[in-house]
């Protein structure tokens, strides 16, 4: 077509938003955040109520916007986590309703979900209706994502933390699975989900498993994750961690997969732990999304065969021997003959 001018094509996005989003992506780079186009982009968005891709076409930009989204690049510039900002994030097909005070799901953790939602799908090909644990579940991230993934999963969902399991449910609730089962426990009791005893098919878990002197260096962890969901216990961070490979221990069924995540140095000491047990075969370790040893894996072994019971000796006897009467044999049925 001729005549065509230089506002041919698709339509740009308004230059001031541009321009604003463009100074904050410089303010967060310069107070170290680790993204600081992406978040200043999420934090434009949410100023706006839109979704991140409508920015492409982005509406009109409100009066007022310019203070709200200065505010807004403020408290991240300072560290409050993004995610605390925008209340939600990302978690596989979900988008997770995220609070102060409850662990944020961490992109990482997906892998450790897909193994447990792999091995329930794989339960329902066979025509059984398999049962889900989630362990130190925080904001539900893995147990919502099997119950959304694998519906005909049964589900339940354990945290220490009270606000860990109001966020759950939440979650659940939000996803349509308002049937996952959600309880306050720790994971060091040994009467935790009693019912399920011998019943669990696949048990994940994303402990706490930092030791105490590895405080993390990030504020957005340091400061604002609960130590109550960072720090393990004990001194190597791992007392958590073999709590959950006890409660794996009593809750499993023979031949049952336990998936927990760890740090990338604790791989090796997670396999001796598990090992350890005496209740494990199978124990391994799986890569993250972005390739480091980050989760144990193993399955309940089958209890072993009590040993066969040696054969009954036969003994003869002869008519007048002792200990016969009219030649019948001694050997009596519970040793009732004196």
């Amino acid at each position: 077509m001729t005549g065509a001018t230089s506002t041919d094509g698709p339509p740009r996005p308004d230059p001031g938003l541009r321009a604003l989003v463009e100074g904050a992506a410089r303010l967060l780079d310069e107070a170290g955040v680790a993204s600081p186009r992406s978040d200043a982009t999420v934090l434009a968005a949410y100023a706006l109520g839109v979704e991140r891709l409508e920015l492409v076409l982005p509406p009109p930009v409100p009066a007022g916007f310019a203070e709200r989204f200065a505010h807004l690049v403020e408290r991240r510039r300072l560290r409050e986590p993004l995610q605390h900002i925008t209340g939600s994030t990302g978690f596989r097909y979900l988008t997770m309703h995220v609070e102060p005070g409850v662990f944020v799901p961490r992109p990482e953790t997906e892998q450790v979900a897909q193994v447990a939602v792999d091995e329930a799908a794989r339960l329902v090909a066979e025509g059984r209706s398999p049962v889900v644990v989630d362990l130190c579940c925080g904001a539900g991230g893995i147990a919502v994502a099997v119950a959304t993934e694998v519906p005909t999963a049964h589900v339940a969902a354990v945290d220490a933390s009270p606000a860990a399991v109001a966020l759950t449910r939440r979650n659940a609730d939000a996803h349509g699975a308002p049937e996952l089962r959600v309880e306050l426990g720790d994971v060091r009791d040994a009467a935790l989900l009693a019912d399920l005893a011998g019943r669990v098919d696949v048990l994940v878990s994303n402990p706490p498993y930092i030791p105490p002197d590895a405080v993390p260096v990030d504020p957005e962890v340091r400061d604002h994750d609960p130590d109550l969901a960072l720090y393990g216990g004990g001194v190597d961070g791992l007392e958590i961690p073999r709590a959950v490979l006890a409660a794996a221990a009593r809750l499993l069924v023979p031949g049952g997969l336990l998936v927990m995540e760890h740090a990338e140095v604790q791989d090796a000491a997670a396999r001796r732990d598990a090992e350890a047990t005496g209740a494990f075969v199978q124990v391994g370790t799986k890569p993250d999304l972005t390739g480091r040893p980050r989760m144990l894996v193993a399955r309940r072994a089958h209890p072993a065969a009590p040993p066969a019971a040696p054969p009954a000796a036969h003994r003869t006897t002869h008519p007048g021997a002792p200990g016969t009467s009219g030649g019948s044999p001694t050997d009596t049925v519970g040793g009732s003959q004196a």
